[in-house]
């Protein structure tokens, strides 16, 4: 038999189309095009987004992907960017609180606090805020958290097909939105909370309205737990996914649920209290699973601990001031509307006028110029729905900040997404983001 030199079956060729990339496979044994194929390195690149769903903003994540494995994951931010804290400097520093509002949108009583917190430390006054105050700014506080938390449900849920969990989630935040713009005016971005105190007081019948909101929540969650606790769909799509134990989390900076699904009871509200929390009896919610199932099982916990918070503080508002009396500082709360809801009463401008025009004179002089601030630097930390909110300061002694910086938890959490979700399946990286809970517009700012 003589010796005969055959070509090696080719393997397959590659053509560009509008559709992609495909593949001609001729004359070739099927074991041979496998291991072709198995030779062949190809790195495949996979955006997923910017898209909103449960990312609550436009975050991109940029996958590397083998298969249906995730082998490399990174994100791309500044798809939100406003340029809020830059703004902050050309702003008096009351003013500073209608911007710092819009930042992270799912919790503007938070950003509100933390901000008028670091700039009550530069003033000096932080013993000086009302009794009236600080309870009101710990009820909306705790409001905020469980609306934040049912945001967090139902867009987590809804990625993974729980749609029922995202209505009820989205019909209950509707509740406490209502109750928001009652006391405040508006539904989100409230700047409610100033520097010294309040905008102004509770309305009349605001504390009956929270009164029946208390009583229909505590259902309204154990719907939550009777749909989700016991659903083995939505136990095996959380068990395990997003897992991050305490060593990776304290590498990475990370506070907030995340931080406490690995058993850490850290909460600022305990370890650093502010607002007189010491002083209201509530638990730290924890979990030891470090992962997304974990991080549910928190939230629902904290949304029950944020309304004895509640309760508590309806028990003690007392009447009283709701601003400093310093009248250096303190903006006007005690307004009233004219009947068309859109400016001052006419009773109001006459007494404003009529005191003094000295007071005149200093009315305008505070609102258009505003207060002066002593020269320092200050960091001002709240314990938020995803973890520490803090506030760096600083002021050169004028009616500005000089330069504000927010150290937003949704910015330091997503640093957990590579070692999230890497070794992970792709669909699972949703549900790993949706238990971190990021909002965009406190991450870009």
């Amino acid at each position: 038999m003589s010796d005969q030199t055959t070509t090696p079956p080719s393997a397959a060729h590659a053509r560009e189309t509008t559709e992609g990339r495909v593949y001609t496979v001729t004359g070739s044994d099927w074991d041979e095009v496998v291991q072709a194929a198995a030779d062949a390195e190809e790195r495949i690149v996979v955006n997923m987004g910017p898209q909103h769903p449960s990312t609550h903003g436009v975050l991109r994540l940029i996958l590397e992907i083998d298969g249906e494995s995730v082998t490399e994951a990174r994100c791309g931010i500044g798809y939100l960017h406003t340029g809020i804290e830059k703004n902050l400097e050309f702003r008096t520093w009351t003013q500073g609180v209608t911007f710092v509002t819009r930042m992270d949108y799912l919790m503007p009583l938070h950003n509100e606090t933390a901000y008028c917190l670091a700039v009550e430390k530069l003033l000096g006054i932080t013993d000086q805020v009302p009794e009236r105050a600080q309870v009101i700014r710990v009820l909306l506080m705790e409001l905020n958290r469980i609306s934040s938390h049912m945001v967090c449900l139902a867009t987590g849920g809804m990625e993974i097909g729980a749609l029922t969990v995202m209505t009820f989630g989205f019909r209950d935040r509707e509740l406490i939105l209502d109750v928001f713009e009652m006391i405040t005016g508006l539904r989100m971005n409230h700047a409610y909370i100033r520097p010294g105190g309040l905008a102004q007081d509770l309305p009349p019948g605001a504390v009956d309205k929270i009164r029946e909101l208390v009583d229909i929540l505590p259902g309204r969650i154990h719907e939550y737990e009777l749909l989700l606790n016991d659903n083995a769909i939505f136990k095996g799509r959380t068990q395990g996914i997003g897992y991050l134990d305490l060593a990776g989390c304290m590498a990475l900076g990370l506070t907030g649920p995340v931080l406490r699904s690995t058993g850490l009871p850290h909460d600022l509200r305990k370890t650093q209290p502010y607002c007189g929390y010491e002083t209201y009896e509530f638990d730290v919610a924890t979990a030891d699973t470090c992962d997304s199932w974990g991080r549910y099982l928190i939230r629902i916990e904290e949304m029950k601990q944020s309304l004895r918070i509640v309760e508590q503080c309806l028990d003690r508002l007392a009447p009283g001031p709701v601003m400093v009396t310093d009248k250096k500082i303190a903006w006007p709360a005690q307004l009233a509307l004219g009947t068309d809801g859109l400016g001052n009463s006419p009773a109001h401008i006459k007494n404003i006028m009529g005191t003094s025009m000295e007071s005149l004179i200093h009315h305008f002089k505070l609102v258009t110029e505003g207060f002066r601030v002593p020269p320092g630097q200050v960091y001002s930390a709240i314990e938020s729905p995803r973890g520490e909110l803090g506030v760096h300061a600083v002021s050169d002694g004028g009616t500005r900040p000089y330069r504000v910086h927010f150290r937003d938890p949704s910015f330091n959490n997503l640093q957990a997404m590579a070692a999230m979700c890497e070794g992970g399946q792709v669909a699972d990286v949703i549900v790993a983001v949706a238990g971190i809970d990021p909002v965009m517009g406190g991450v870009d700012r």
